[in-house]
C-alpha cells in the first residue's frame, strides 16, 4: 500500500524528508522532540479524489478522507466525528457585543475535538500492525484514544497526571483502557509515555509528536471553511495547550483557501490562561518563557508544549495574534456561553469565550468584525469546575410557601 496524495514528512525544523509509511515520530536530527515533523501532500491527486459537494452538508470528517494521510484500501476506525454544527450565536453576539459564531465539537462521540485526531491515529495503528497504542493526557485525549481503540479491538495504555479530573478518567475505564496516573505534572505523564513507547513498541497518539494527529485535527478548519465559505468570519478562535489544534484548524482553513473552495481566511486568535502561558510568550518574543501549568482549565494546562512552532506559524501566517485570560474569566466564559446559547463547555472550550471579550476589550478584534469561537471539548468532561463558575443550588423544602419567597406570589 501507497500513500501517493501524502508526498513526505518535514522537519519544522531542518527541512529533512522522511517516507510518510514508516512510524516515525520527530526528526531524529534534533534532541528530544523539538524536530517536529510536517505532512507535505500532492494537492493534484488530493483534488482528483475529493469528489464531495462543498455545500456544508457533512456528515463525518471522512468527507474530506482524500485529505487524510491514510491508504486507498484501508478502512477508518471511526465513530462518525466531526461534521459538527456550527452556531449562529445571537444571544451571546449581544453579550459581547460583536457578531459570533460557535463551533461546538463537545458533540463530537467522546465529547471533544480530539476525537478527529483518536480516529486517525487508531486508523494508523492498524495500518501498522500495532495492537496497543498510548499517549499521555489531562484527561479528554485519553477519553478519546480509549474510545476509538475500543472500536478497533486494539489494547489502550494510557498516562495521566495524578491530578486529572475524575470525570475524564471514568471514560476510558468504561471503555477498557488501563489508566495510569502519573503521581507528577501532565509533562512528566508525557515524557513517561514517550519512554514506555520506545520500550513496547506502542502506537503513541500523542498529538504533539505524532505528525499525523494533527492532520486529523485539521479537518475542523476544512469543515469550518466548507460551512462559512459564503462570509468566513473576520477571526476563528481556539485556546491553546500543546499548540496542535490550533494550527490543524488553520492548515485546514488555509488549504481551502488555496485550493479555491473558499475565497479568503480567517486571522486566527489563540487564547491561553495566565498559568500556563507558553505559546504565547514564544509567540511575542518574552525572553523568559515560564513552563508552569497551573490553571484549572486541565486540557491546555501543558507547561511544555510540544508544537509551539506550529501554533506559532498559524498565528503569524494568518495575522493574527494570542493572548491570556484568568482562570476566572474562563469560568465567567463558561457560564456566559451556557446561559446564552445553552452550550455547555468545559473550561478549555470556554476559553475563546474569554479570549473574544479580552480582545475586545484591547482593540484587537473590533465590534465591527465577525468571529467564530471552537468549544474544543463538552463541559460534561469537568462538571466540578462548572458548579464553580455558576454557585450551589438553591435548597427549599417541599412547600410552595418556599416557591413564593423566591419568586412572589401569582395572586
Amino acid at each position: 500500500m501507497v500513500m501517493d496524495h501524502v508526498q513526505t514528512l518535514r522537519c519544522t525544523l531542518c527541512s529533512a524528508t522522511y517516507d510518510p509509511d514508516q512510524v516515525i515520530y520527530t526528526c531524529p536530527n534534533h534532541e528530544g522532540v523539538k524536530g517536529i515533523l510536517e505532512v507535505e501532500y500532492d494537492y493534484d491527486v488530493v483534488l482528483d479524489r475529493f469528489e464531495e459537494a462543498v455545500d456544508g452538508t457533512i456528515p463525518s470528517q471522512w468527507k474530506y478522507r482524500a485529505f487524510l494521510p491514510v491508504h486507498e484500501e484501508t478502512e477508518p476506525v471511526t465513530l462518525n466525528e466531526g461534521g459538527t454544527e456550527l452556531y449562529e450565536a445571537p444571544n451571546l453576539s449581544a453579550e459581547l457585543g460583536v457578531d459570533t459564531q460557535v463551533k461546538d465539537d463537545g458533540h463530537c462521540p467522546t465529547g471533544v475535538l480530539k476525537d478527529r485526531a483518536s480516529s486517525v491515529s487508531v486508523t494508523k495503528a492498524r495500518e501498522h500492525g500495532r495492537d496497543v497504542v498510548t499517549c499521555a493526557s489531562t484527561g479528554n485525549a485519553a477519553a478519546s484514544l480509549s474510545g476509538y481503540a475500543a472500536r478497533a479491538g486494539v489494547n489502550c495504555r494510557i498516562f495521566v497526571p495524578g491530578a486529572a479530573p475524575e470525570g475524564k478518567l471514568a471514560q476510558p475505564l468504561v471503555y477498557g483502557a488501563d489508566v495510569l496516573a502519573v503521581d507528577g505534572t501532565y509533562d512528566e505523564a508525557y515524557d513517561l509515555s514517550t519512554e514506555a513507547t520506545e520500550e513496547y513498541g506502542w502506537y503513541n497518539r500523542n498529538a504533539a509528536i505524532n505528525p499525523f494527529q494533527v492532520e486529523g485535527k485539521r479537518t475542523v478548519g476544512l469543515e469550518l471553511a466548507e460551512q462559512t465559505r459564503e462570509d468566513p468570519p473576520d477571526w476563528l478562535v481556539f485556546s491553546m495547550g500543546d499548540g496542535c489544534t490550533i494550527y490543524g484548524g488553520w492548515k485546514g482553513y488555509r488549504e481551502m483557501a488555496d485550493l479555491g473552495f473558499v475565497d479568503d481566511t480567517p486571522k486566527m486568535l489563540g487564547v491561553q490562561a495566565e498559568g500556563a502561558s507558553a505559546i504565547h510568550e514564544v509567540f511575542h518574543d518574552h525572553d523568559d518563557v515560564t513552563e508552569v501549568a497551573e490553571t484549572l482549565a486541565d486540557s491546555i494546562a501543558v507547561g511544555r508544549p510540544r508544537n509551539t512552532v506550529k501554533a506559532c506559524k498559524a498565528l503569524e501566517e494568518s495575522g493574527g495574534t494570542s493572548l491570556l485570560v484568568t482562570d476566572e474569566e474562563i469560568l465567567a466564559a463558561e457560564r456566559t456561553l451556557g446561559s446564552t446559547e445553552g452550550i455547555y463547555a468545559e473550561p478549555a472550550g470556554a476559553a475563546p469565550v474569554a479570549g473574544v471579550r479580552t480582545a475586545l476589550a484591547e482593540g484587537i478584534i473590533e465590534p465591527a468584525e465577525s468571529v467564530c469561537v471552537v468549544v474544543t471539548g463538552n463541559g460534561l468532561k469537568d462538571t466540578k469546575s462548572a458548579m464553580k463558575a455558576t454557585g450551589d443550588v438553591t435548597h427549599i423544602d417541599p412547600d410552595l410557601g418556599d416557591v413564593q419567597e423566591l419568586y412572589g406570589t401569582n395572586r
